[in-house]
């Protein structure tokens, strides 16, 4: 079967005219075949180029034989300005370089990506685009006349290539999501949504950045879409902001957060926020709720040294907030530094055996003998199964 003949270069030897017929526009093989309609974007394309009227290449198209141009419902443009070819390229690269179809209401991810690449606003993308009798989508409000690069992956709803359109709902989950891989502010991520013309569930409110920050960190510190604030947090924004609670955790709920990391009781006590601050200072970093080992114990000794409480009265406290003791620790009535210093040197958790390497590591950071740090973590609730004699002085210490 006769393959068909491929379109060939114009005969006119001028560089305009090559650029004209090539795919590409670059002035080279591969060529346009005159039997195909040209579509109304690449006329726009090559005035863009060319510094020429838009009407002026539909005359030039003719002379060079290709008689089916597409046209918008309006006149043509009087001009094409070069920094607009940007606008006018269609963002979605399947099909090469291709220009935006004219028949078909430009999408929402058009105007972000071309505004993105053209470090402009997409209010003045949606503006230009309309000016060259594109039919641009809306949404409830004017587009922003900010520039922000971010906004691209804000409208990504996967790394499929998915992305959200003019008007679309969108969920508390998906902001603190977008946020979290933008390392910025998921309040700041909901404003920009809900500017660029999408719907959330709630109303995004200056006092959600408070309510959303729970920690000082490389990355922001925001709440994640996975992730749960401590129950500190809602203790310290209650104190701080005269909300209560049950207030806070309902807000951060329409946020699309997850439920907080232990119980946020409407009755604190004073020095709640000591015992749930890992330096026991009442500030950040607070106490992260452990479901897998629960609290360490000590913590809880140390927590008992600050407070003035018992061990006991330390551990009860910090169940009633939600952070629960793991059902094979033994804890002391007093608190000691010794035991604390102990505790400090070991790496295993109630989960785990404590073998002879367990105890000898902890004896020589220690000073104290193996048998007394096994018979001491033994008290303590911990697991030592191996059928060992410890020695009663550190290895390679004698007797005098």
């Amino acid at each position: 079967m006769p393959r068909e003949p491929k379109p060939h270069a114009p005969e006119s030897q001028d560089p305009d005219d090559h650029l004209i017929a090539s795919n590409y526009l670059n002035g080279r093989y591969p060529w346009r075949d005159p039997a195909e309609q040209v579509p109304y974007g690449r006329v726009l394309l090559i005035a863009a180029k060319l510094k020429w009227s838009p009407a002026a290449v539909v005359v030039r198209l003719g002379a060079l034989g290709y008689a089916d141009i597409q046209r918008s419902e309006g006149p043509l443009p009087d001009a094409v300005e070069p920094d607009d070819a940007l606008l006018i390229t269609s963002v979605d690269t399947r099909f090469g370089v291709t220009p935006v179809d004219i028949d078909k209401t430009v999408s929402l991810r058009q105007i972000i990506e071309s505004a993105a690449r053209a470090e402009r606003s997409p209010a003045d993308v949606a503006r230009r685009m309309t000016a060259y009798g594109y039919q641009v989508g809306t949404g409830a409000r004017p587009l922003p006349e900010t520039a922000n690069p971010r906004d691209v992956a804000l409208i990504s709803t996967s790394r499929r290539g998915e992305w959200l359109g003019w008007g679309d709902e969108v969920s508390g989950h998906h902001a603190l999501g977008v946020a979290q891989d933008l390392s910025c502010s998921p309040h700041f991520a909901a404003k920009r949504l809900v500017e660029l013309g999408l719907r959330l569930p709630y109303t995004p409110e200056p006092g959600d950045e408070r309510l959303l920050k729970y920690a000082d960190v490389p990355g922001g510190g925001w709440i994640g879409r996975w992730g749960a604030a401590p129950v500190a947090h809602i203790l310290a924004v209650a104190r701080d902001t005269g909300r209560s609670p049950a207030d806070i955790i309902a807000r951060l709920s329409e946020l699309g957060c997850q439920r907080p990391g232990g119980n946020a009781t409407d009755t604190p006590e004073p020095d709640d926020l000591v015992l749930l601050s890992e330096n026991l200072d009442g500030r950040l970093p607070w106490l992260m709720k452990n479901d897998v080992v629960g609290l360490q114990v000590r913590h809880i000794l140390r927590a008992a040294l600050v407070t003035g409480r018992t061990p006991a009265q330390v551990a009860e406290r910090l169940a009633t907030l939600g952070h629960w003791l793991h059902e094979n620790a033994n804890l002391p009535e007093t608190a000691d530094e010794a035991d604390i210093r102990l505790l400090e040197t070991v790496t295993r958790s109630y989960l785990d055996n404590v073998h002879l390497q367990d105890v000898l590591r902890s004896a020589s950071l220690t000073g104290r003998s193996p048998a007394d740090v096994a018979a001491r973590l033994t008290e303590l609730g911990y697991r030592l199964p191996d059928e060992v004699t410890y020695p009663d002085v550190l290895p390679g210490v004698r007797d005098a």
